[in-house]
């Protein structure tokens, strides 16, 4: 059986020169790399008390949502700004060059519960960290984050410190 980094496909120069683009695409496209990535993730929560699970636009939809399903857990969203339906909480954070802002709805989280994040992939840590904080603001504990992969390099998870942390792959690199 292939190791999960064996289905990243990793290319060189992209966006900049200079830069290592880590695919998750490649993964998504394999049925075994896909089975493979949901369940080193859902691993990861083995011995976690989770109520709900959070996931982060658009990616974390992608992994979060099977993880839920197969936890019996509901889903929530966490989206860019503008385009959730009901009253939102927003949250924005820096990115290299300017601000994002992303949102979720004020009655997703209910005061106590125990929620897990999930993301694809984990770079400077802005985006998580924020998501992080609206959960805190509505009431929730984040009992846990979970990414697949981790570029290590940009030191994301000194933004994440406060918050039990794990990813399935973890590049040295940016």
């Amino acid at each position: 059986m292939k190791k999960i980094e064996e289905y990243v496909r990793s290319i060189p120069d992209f966006p900049e020169p200079g830069i290592i683009f880590r695919d998750v695409t490649s993964i998504l496209q394999d049925a075994d790399g896909l089975k493979l990535a949901i369940d080193s993730m859902q691993d990861c929560l083995k011995d976690v008390d989770v109520d709900v699970i959070v996931g982060a636009e658009s990616r974390g939809f992608i992994f979060g949502m099977p993880i839920a399903y197969n936890l019996h857990k509901p889903f929530v969203l966490v989206r860019k700004a503008g385009k959730l339906p009901c009253e939102t909480i927003q949250r924005s954070y820096d990115l290299e060059y300017g601000t994002a802002t992303i949102e979720m709805h004020k009655d997703s989280i209910r005061p106590g519960q125990k929620v897990v994040i999930i993301d694809d992939l984990i770079a400077t840590g802005g985006t998580i960290e924020a998501a992080a904080k609206m959960v805190e603001e509505l009431g929730g504990e984040v009992v846990k984050i979970v990414f697949l992969m981790e570029l290590a390099g940009l030191k994301g998870r000194e933004k994440l410190a406060d918050y039990d942390v794990e990813s399935v792959i973890s590049y040295d690199g940016k």
